[in-house]
């Protein structure tokens, strides 16, 4: 059974005007089960992630000013995000649900978790609404705890995945595919094992067309025992801060064919929601949900 990392502390109250769309953590989870794509029994509920297990990615001194709340104001304003309490729990449940989730898509083929994909996240401090970089903490636990010696991580998110890249630099049993908007996000591009660099305004057939020819490539190359997928929608035409111009369509061939080349190729894959900030909630809900729909098409 394919199963989706989902608590309701993923959503928190943010102040009025804040840009974060934080209520499609539960919209999207929502909308799956009206429209049957999901059942209740899919859905599991993480709790927080060990301080040992989040240790293997962050440093120790980070993890202690998040517990303690110590993190100045400068720190606080970096990341994004109000300074509270519940934030921090939050972000230690999406990375126990993407590590979970990891386990799952071991065994069953894909997993998801309904938040995460917070790449923006270094070892030593958060960023770019990250506090954790779940993707990280997950691939490194596999690496110490589950005899896994090859991970890809694809990140389509429309933003660099820099702080992933960073802790992964050294390390040549994870390889790093980040494919983001060239002038976007962050202003200072870390370097992945593998970066592609969009221009202003591709749409659907170039952006697919590269991908096509880039991930069948990436896959006999490093011949990965596990994919990590970071799938964010703000590649689309209608998001604020994205300046691709893929359509809803193009957003979810994106996803199925990242899932038709991970089944064709019997490799585990655990996907993470990543970012998605158009105006309207109902786009963004409408483009996650696709990608769910498509992995259940394919592999069920």
């Amino acid at each position: 059974m394919i199963k989706i990392a989902h608590n309701q502390n993923f959503v928190l109250q943010l102040p009025e005007g804040h840009k974060f769309p934080i209520a499609k953590y539960n919209l999207v989870p929502s909308q799956l089960l009206s429209e049957s794509t999901i059942k209740k029994e899919n859905l599991f509920s993480p709790i927080v992630e060990n301080r040992e297990i989040v240790e293997l990615t962050h440093t120790g001194e980070y993890v202690s000013k998040l517990l303690t709340d110590e993190l100045t104001d400068k720190e606080i304003r970096k990341i994004g995000f109000p300074r509270s309490m519940e934030l921090i729990e939050r972000e230690f449940m999406i990375a126990r649900g993407t590590r979970e989730g990891a386990q799952y898509a071991l065994k069953n083929g894909v997993a998801f978790n309904s938040a995460g994909g917070t790449h923006h996240a270094y070892a030593d401090h958060g960023e770019g609404f990250c506090l954790l970089n779940d993707v990280a903490c997950a691939a490194n636990y596999l690496l110490n705890h589950e005899k896994i010696n090859s991970i890809l991580i694809v990140d389509l998110d429309v933003h660099q995945g820099n702080g992933t890249a960073k802790i992964f630099e050294h390390k040549e049993r994870v390889f790093t595919f980040s494919m983001h908007g060239k002038s976007n996000y962050p202003l200072h591009k870390e370097t992945s094992d593998l970066d592609i660099a969009l221009s202003h305004g591709v749409t659907d057939d170039e952006y697919l067309e590269i991908l096509r020819t880039t991930l069948p490539t990436l896959i006999h190359k490093t011949n990965p025992e596990i994919i990590f997928y970071v799938a964010g929608v703000d590649v689309l035409e209608s998001d604020r801060w994205g300046q691709l111009n893929l359509t809803v369509g193009g957003c979810m061939e994106r996803d199925r064919y990242v899932f038709e080349m991970a089944h064709k190729n019997n490799i585990p894959i655990m996907v993470t929601m990543g970012g998605g900030y158009s105006p309207d909630i109902n786009i963004i809900m409408e483009a996650h949900c696709n990608t769910y729909r498509a992995a259940f098409q394919i592999f069920q």
